[in-house]
């Protein structure tokens, strides 16, 4: 999902299917939570028919596991789609930023700078969906002044298993000091030019999830597969 464009919703069945994903992705419906059609159907004030087909797609995503006569669940967190979704974005992230290395518009550089004051902001007042949605954000603005925003799209579709261990991790844990600087030193690379320290910056940046997924799956083993 896209933190920072809402989708453009055109029936019901597309409302309820956004909020339920959306829910996921922030935690708010843990993994191997039990849902049902009935439930979601009263809280939406919709039809059982457009939840049953929401929840058709996001099992077909990996979200949900649906199990006939015996229910629905948040699916648990498979870190195998996980790290392939990481290794994928891994490769795009890196040679997108090479690009921005080369030629990007001061216009984009603005957006980049301003998102680092307003993550700055997010610290202080320690709320993690906001600072997951500009952390987001930075990599969208750099795909956008490489006018790689297809290739970002390739990424959101993949992305889904990623964020949320992304989001427990910044839900859990509030030293965000290391991604903040992290982002810094990626905008500083592109500014003089070091394609090979930015590239390095990027794998770095997209491997620190890495060690925290032991420590994620050891605090929280009921979350995962």
């Amino acid at each position: 999902m896209d933190f920072f464009k809402k989708p453009i919703i055109s029936s019901t069945r597309d409302a309820v299917y956004h909020t339920l994903k959306e829910q996921i992705l922030l935690l708010e419906l843990l993994p191997g939570s039990v849902i049902s059609e009935k439930e979601i159907s009263l809280q939406f004030h919709v039809s059982r028919t457009p939840v049953r087909e929401s929840f058709v797609q996001l099992s077909q995503e990996g979200l949900l596991d649906i199990y006939p006569q015996r229910g629905t669940v948040v699916s648990l967190i498979d870190l195998e789609r996980v790290d392939e979704a990481r290794f994928i974005r891994e490769q795009l992230e890196r040679a997108v930023i090479g690009l921005a290395c080369e030629n990007f518009p001061a216009d984009s550089f603005k957006t980049l700078r301003t998102n680092l004051a307003l993550q700055k902001m997010c610290m202080e007042e320690q709320d993690y969906k906001k600072m997951f949605e500009l952390d987001e954000a930075f990599h969208h603005s750099i795909f956008e002044g490489c006018k790689k925003l297809n290739t970002w799209a390739v990424i959101q579709q993949i992305n889904v298993h990623l964020n949320r261990t992304r989001m427990l991790r910044l839900a859990t844990d509030h030293q965000w000091d290391e991604l903040f600087s992290q982002h810094q030193h990626m905008v500083h690379a592109i500014e003089q030019h070091d394609t090979k320290k930015a590239e390095q910056l990027m794998h770095d940046h997209l491997h620190m999830g890495i060690a925290d997924q032991a420590h994620l799956k050891e605090k929280f083993p009921t979350y995962f597969k």
